[in-house]
């Protein structure tokens, strides 16, 4: 293949997926062109994305696609947010903080021309010259002069902007003086100080230096601590001379540097270089200089050249070598590009044997340093060839024979074989060498076999390098991004071998070929060094990232990554939101540009909107406008929060939860407000308050969103308004928790229960939300009256005549505040709403979400919610009133000593209500003696009510609480203790705002805001591998799913042909210990697993076969218990167990076969609020794997329709009854159809491809239907339904008049109803001890029942059936704690 071919060569495999299977990598003669590679891999992605589809259509269709697998669900958002993030400062320590610069440069030449050292005997011929000047031709001081100068002119080449101080010949009080002038003026810059030391004795062993007295007349010594004591530190020392390594030994063996190993700040700060060893003599070959050491660190390549000339198999004169053409700062010309190779090759080497933080601080701090030791490297191959060993301090390892050497000599022959033609033809052109393409080439082959675990690539430094050359750069800048997409570890090596200022300096380049991969190496830079973000705005390299942004015809993914490094850029970066906001040379800002690119995004014909694009495009207004006023005017006058609210219904979790981030941190917080000491809302100017206002109404849209994700961000964005409104939420939630003291509830006329018109996608109803027990809408129609039947007037009773709770909030006493914020309805509808919401999240499935919703409630001044009145007669008569059945219920609180607990309907304990019991405090008529918790006269007692929800707060997720403290004349201590845990509970604060003047306020010590990990959390996608996501056990996954789905058919074809006689043969028994019973029961399709839960929702797992407990726990740990339903979600591959709660929340649980192992995955609510009447949800549901649908119904009028892929409530089925679903099943061979049973005995079918969804409808029971469910093999239309009075009727839901076949099952108490999947048979339970099996035919095959006999089998009253989906296998609980399975008489055949 040629050169040119592997430069044109690339391989990428694109995230696309077919049959489970991602596509492997393409064959090294099959590899896409390079030069095509960054514009065709978009191509290749919209291929890739619509194969996906399709792929995503066959494995709807088969079944295979597995649900609530994504990153989102390997664990708890909180902790994955480290292991998705590098840890701060472990991939910035590339960056050099101390990095220096040599402002000073001594030379000390002592030659003393014609005058040899008694200790040195030359040979004949032997080497003269001496910077490239022979002294004897021409006088002695002449020749001295030139040699200083020219050595000033070879330091000069390497660093120019230095100052340079030559002193000749010196004495030591020149040099000490040189040496003081040059620390005084560098300060704290490094100085340099060169000793030539050819004319003069060899150092001695005490580490002195020789130099000269005035008169020439003797030599005096100068020892090195008293040079090293007035140069100062930092430093760095050459020495040129014979036993050079003597000086070194000395430096090292001083008592303050101590050993060698140490590290002290002077031995850090001290660099020195020398010729030789300590017992060694300089070089006197005629073919080098005399100072072969100094030639070789200032004009390193006319002596690489030089030494190489003789032992190459070129015939090429020496002399020539000064003639070759060109600059060595001019990489198009033959000396330049040697240089360039030489530069390339020497960093290689060192990159490859030094320790990576040593290679930073000689390579990377300091220029000349860096030059200096490139050099080095060449003087140690040069002199070891002459039995010298240059030293150095610190230490290098030997580099003489290094691979890369060859490389060199390659370079440079092929460099030399062109010098006579182009001497003899000036305008012959220079072939370049092949060099740079080579090492690509070698680049490139080690990334399609190293990994993480190998050897780093050797040619890393030579691609700093080729960046430098147009015609390499864009290969590799493919190859560096191919490279960093790895991992951290090698974004980590790339950013330390020096990448950065060179991708930096790129972004001024107007290529257009490079603009895409540049985006994308800066992707994975900032993806896992934040701190490059400082840099980026400084050198203005954000508006490279802008008009990326802006310009059309982008790919989204490339756009998506254009997004994210601004969003990158802003983060937590004053500086950089500014420089954003007012882009230079931008007509318009970035918040226009991604607000126009969401709305094109939505406005898109043909298929969906990037999530990716989408996700980061909100990500990066939020971050952009967070924290930044102008920001936040600029987004509000571009009708921002409408904009983002369209964003909320998208189908990808990730996307809703980034637009709620963005919504959230449109709410000022913090310093952005002008508070007052008081934590109140006077900061808070009217336009800022309604479009607040707005932004929540927006954001209580996804209150009932199905991925814990969102509702997160939901939660945080409801603390940061409850922070900023925080009078008004106080005000709305004494209005929502305070009974109505001294009144009665009048409910309006004409008011009745009504289910919402879109539950729960649309914003929260207060209609819906906030009723009472009597079916009457409690915030919008409940008028107040006194308890003589009279209005109530303002400032006697938290609610007032004129207004309506819910239309018009008035919560007295703060009049000034009413009459400002809660003249309108809608106001207070909002704040009533949120808090709402609030305690719905308090509540959440999910253990994050619900301590967030505890701590919104903290800084509402709600924990112990206590409510400070004003005393007057009759106080202690609180009217009773049932709260909204829609929010779901706080649990009891412990009866604390001394404390009169009275429960109210209000307030009513039973699921669903909002809390269970109010505490009341009320001191004795005639005290004998003050109460503890009361000071002051007794004209000054006030009665507090309590309602206590410390008990809901007292969890293991709850974080701690603060202290109260009540401000006012008369100070008192309300906090009121816990006997069981010593924390105090805190109050509502200032009865939120209701007190007059002259009474106590109560204010809570500040809370601090939640913070989103979403962003962090997010940023975790592009620091994985982009280009060729790596899937370790996708073999293992796929040969797991082949053997199951084999297994699953043989058990299908099996069951279908089979003949059961009966199902009674007991094979294993278990005794659970469950003082509950068993509720629900579930086998394991390919494992010998049996599930079960009881009322306390205990999971229990056991081993059948080996009669073995797997796992055992709780499936949550609030006061409110029931199952469901256990389902398994992804059978064919590794399974999650869907718990399903009575009162309609559903957790997944990942890894539940692994012993205290289990994760949950995700929960949510799938059913909220129940019927007027009706004390519970009583949930019933049912999963459809081939579709992905999660059904759920109870005590409602809908069937609540879930997508398990998007999270996401898809569609509200009316149930076209009065009566509630009291059973359900989904359809497993049908996608659409789902069946319910009702509590009046009727039957519905429902299609939910049709627009009426409702197929038909009978009335087969005349009592409650348990347990209804598909006829196996027979298609959707064929139903069996069992009520709780015994009958089974079988139905053909097409010919709707009456069942086909009717059972007498039992005479009564029939308590669950299962059907097989697959084979044709059916098992009834009864509160009888009794178990019956019939065929589809209705003919009963087996019956298990109660023996009192010793051999006999003993079955409490049957509570839970299941059976097996592949094998004649039934599972049955009882309300004992017994779990028996039994097998049917054609077990061997199925």
């Amino acid at each position: 293949m040629a050169v040119s071919d592997f430069v044109l060569r690339r391989q990428r495999v694109m995230d696309s997926i077919r049959d489970g299977r991602m596509f492997p990598p393409d064959s090294l003669h099959s590899s896409p062109p390079l030069v095509n590679d960054v514009d065709g891999r978009f191509q290749i992605e919209e291929e890739g994305h619509q194969s996906s589809e399709e792929a995503r259509d066959y494995n709807h269709r088969t079944g295979v696609t597995s649900y609530l697998c994504d990153l989102r669900h390997e664990a708890d958002h909180s902790s994955t947010v480290a292991m998705a993030v590098a840890e701060p400062g472990v991939v910035s320590q590339w960056r050099m903080k101390d990095r220096m610069k040599t402002g000073y440069v001594a030379l000390a030449l002592c030659l003393n021309i014609g005058v040899d050292p008694p200790d040195v005997i030359k040979i004949s011929p032997c080497a003269r010259m001496e910077c490239w000047i022979d002294p004897f031709s021409t006088t002695s001081s002449k020749a001295l002069d030139a040699i200083g100068k020219n050595l000033q002119v070879q330091y000069e080449r390497w660093q120019p902007r230095a100052k340079y101080k030559v002193c000749l010949d010196p004495t030591v009080d020149d040099v000490k003086k040189l040496c003081l002038h040059c620390r005084k003026n560098a300060k704290n810059e490094r100085v340099l100080f060169h000793y030539n030391g050819h004319g003069v004795p060899r150092p001695t062993l005490n580490g002195e230096i020789w130099l000269f007295n005035k008169h020439f007349t003797q030599y005096i010594p100068l020892s090195v601590y008293d040079l090293e004591s007035c140069l100062g530190n930092p430093s760095i020392y050459v020495f040129d001379c014979s036993a050079a390594g003597m000086i070194v030994n000395a430096f090292c063996e001083r008592p303050e540097w101590g050993t060698t190993t140490s590290s002290t700040p002077s031995m850090r700060d001290c660099i020195l270089l020398a010729a030789c060893g300590a017992l060694e003599t300089l070089p006197q070959n005629s073919e080098l200089p005399a100072d072969v050491f100094t030639s070789c660190l200032t004009t390193p390549i006319q002596i690489a050249l030089r030494w190489f000339c003789p032992r190459s198999l070129l015939s090429l004169d020496p002399d020539l070598i000064d003639k070759i053409p060109g600059r060595q700062n001019d990489r198009k010309t033959p000396l330049g590009e040697l240089n360039w190779i030489f530069t390339a090759i020497t960093d290689t080497i060192a990159w490859n044997v030094l320790p990576r933080e040593l290679f930073q601080r000689l390579f990377r701090q300091d220029l000349l340093v860096a030059s200096l030791f490139r050099n080095f490297l060449l003087a140690e191959r040069i002199l070891r060839a002459f039995n010298c060993c240059p030293q150095s301090f610190p230490r290098l390892p030997p580099t003489h024979q290094h691979s890369m050497w060859h490389a060199w000599d390659m370079a440079a022959e092929i460099c030399l074989s062109q010098l006579p033609s182009l001497l003899r033809n000036p305008g012959a052109e220079f072939q370049p060498s092949p060099f740079f393409t080579e090492q690509l080439t070698a680049f490139e082959v080690w990334l399609e076999h190293g990994s993480e675990g190998k050897k780093p690539p050797e040619q890393l430094p030579i691609v700093l390098q080729v960046l430098l050359s147009q015609s390499h750069r864009f290969r590799a800048l493919v190859l560096l991004g191919r490279f960093l997409d790895m991992g951290a570890w090698a974004v980590y090596l790339a950013l330390s071998v020096g990448i950065f200022p060179y991708v930096l300096k790129l972004l001024h380049t107007t290529a257009a070929d490079l603009r895409q991969i540049l985006v994308f190496i800066w992707t994975k830079i900032l993806a896992l060094d934040k701190s490059c973000q400082v840099d980026l705005v400084k050198d203005g390299g954000h508006l490279y990232f802008i008009n990326f942004l802006e310009s059309p015809d982008i790919h989204p993914e490339q756009r998506a990554m254009a997004a994210f490094v601004l969003a990158v850029i802003v983060d937590g970066h004053p500086r950089g939101q500014q420089a954003c906001i007012y882009p230079e040379g931008h007509p318009v800002g970035l918040i226009y540009t991604c607000l126009s690119h969401i709305q094109e995004a939505h406005n898109v014909l043909e298929g969906q909107p990037d999530p990716l694009l989408l996700q980061w495009l909100c990500l990066c207004l939020g971050k952009l406008w967070d924290g930044a006023s102008n920001g936040v005017a600029m987004a509000l006058d571009d009708d921002a929060p409408a904009i983002l609210g369209k964003v909320l219904s998208e189908p990808q979790p990730e996307v809703r939860a980034a637009a709620a981030y963005a919504l959230g941190t449109l709410i000022k917080v913090g310093s952005e407000l002008s508070r007052n000491d008081g934590g109140r809302d006077d900061g808070l100017d009217e336009a800022t308050q309604v479009a607040e206002q707005g932004i929540a109404r927006v954001l209580l849209e996804v209150l009932c969103d199905g991925s814990p994700l969102v509702r997160t961000e939901l939660a945080i964005a409801l603390a940061r308004l409850a922070s900023s409104h925080n009078r008004m939420f106080r005000q709305a939630a004494a209005a929502y928790l305070k009974p109505p003291s001294h009144s009665t509830i009048l409910p309006a006329s004409g008011a009745g229960y009504r289910s919402p018109r879109a539950y729960p996608s649309s914003t929260l109803d207060v209609e819906h939300s906030i009723r009472s027990n009597g079916g009457t809408p409690y915030r919008s129609g409940l008028r107040v009256v006194s308890s003589n039947g009279s209005a109530g007037s303002a400032g006697t009773s938290p609610l007032s005549e004129s207004q309506m709770l819910g239309d018009s909030v008035s919560c007295g006493g703060s009049t000034d505040l009413g009459d400002r914020s809660w003249r309108r309805s809608e106001d207070g509808n909002v704040y009533i709403q949120c808090v709402t919401a609030v305690y719905a999240l308090a509540r959440d499935p999910s253990p994050r979400v619900a301590c967030l919703g505890r701590q919104v409630l903290r800084m509402m001044g709600v924990e112990s919610a206590q409510i400070v009145v004003s005393a007057r007669s009759g106080a202690s008569k609180v009217s009773r009133h049932q709260r909204n059945s829609s929010v779901p219920a706080l649990p009891p609180t412990p009866s604390i000593p001394g404390v009169l607990l009275r429960s109210t309907s209000w307030v009513a304990s039973t699921s669903g209500n909002l809390a269970s019991t109010w505490r009341i405090s009320t001191p004795p008529p005639s005290p004998p003696n003050q109460q503890a918790f009361m000071v002051g006269p007794p004209s000054s007692l006030r009665r507090a009510a309590s309602l206590d929800i410390s008990s809901t707060l007292n969890t293991p997720w709850d974080a701690p609480r603060p202290s109260v403290r009540v401000l006012g004349d008369n100070a008192v201590q309300v906090t009121s203790l816990n006997p069981s845990t010593g924390h105090g509970n805190i109050g509502l604060a200032d009865a939120a705002g209701m007190l007059s003047p002259g009474q106590s306020a109560v204010y809570l010590e500040a809370i601090p805001l939640p913070e989103s990990t979403f962003f962090k959390w997010s940023c975790g996608h592009f620091s994985r591998p982009l280009l060729e996501p790596v899937h370790d056990d996708e073999e293992e996954i796929s040969a797991r799913r082949e053997r199951r789905d084999r297994e699953a058919q043989d058990g299908i074809t099996k069951c279908q042909h089979s003949s059961v006689s009966k199902v009674s043969d007991q094979i294993a028994s278990w005794d659970t210990g469950s003082e509950m019973g068993t509720k629900t029961v579930l086998l394991h399709p390919f494992k010998p697993l049996v599930c079960t839960a009881d009322d306390k929702e205990t999971i229990r797992i056991w081993d059948y076969e080996e009669a073995a407990v797997v796992n055992t726990f709780d499936n949550h740990n609030t006061p409110d218990k029931g199952v469901s339903k256990l389902c398994l979600l992804n059978e064919s591959d590794d399974s999650l167990l869907l718990v399903a709660s009575s009162d309609g929340s559903v957790r997944v649980w990942r890894d539940y076969t692994q012993k205290d192992n289990h994760r949950l995955a995700t929960a949510w609510q799938t059913v909220q609020g129940h019927k007027p009447g009706s004390r519970s949800i009583d949930a019933v549901v049912d999963w459809q794997q081939t579709t992905g649908y999660l059904y759920a119904s109870g005590q409602i009028s809908w069937i609540s329709v879930w997508d398990l892929d998007r999270e996401q409530l898809i569609s509200t089925i009316s149930s076209h009854s009065d009566s509630s679903v009291s059973a359900l099943a989904a359809c497993q061979t049908h996608d659409a159809h789902v069946v319910t049973g009702c509590g009046d005995g009727s039957v519905r079918l429902y299609d939910i491809r049709s627009r009426d969804m409702l197929v038909c409808a009978m009335q087969p029971h005349a009592h409650k239907a348990v347990g209804i469910g598909f006829q196996p093999g027979m298609g959707f239309s064929k139903v069996v339904s069992a009520s709780q009075a015994g009958d089974l009727k079988f139905l053909d839901m097409r010919k709707s008049s009456s069942p086909y076949l009717e059972v007498n099952a039992h005479k009564g108490h029939l308590t669950c109803l299962t059907v097989h999947r697959h084979a044709p048979v059916i098992a009834t339970g009864s509160g009888k001890q009794l178990i019956k099996t019939f065929s589809t035919s209705g003919e009963q095959l087996s019956m298990v029942k109660y023996h009192s006999s010793f051999i006999g089998q003993r079955i409490g009253s049957v509570s839970a059936l299941g059976f097996h989906p592949y094998k004649v296998l039934l599972a049955a609980g009882a309300l004992d704690s017994i779990v028996s399975i039994y097998a049917g008489d054609s077990i061997q055949g199925c």
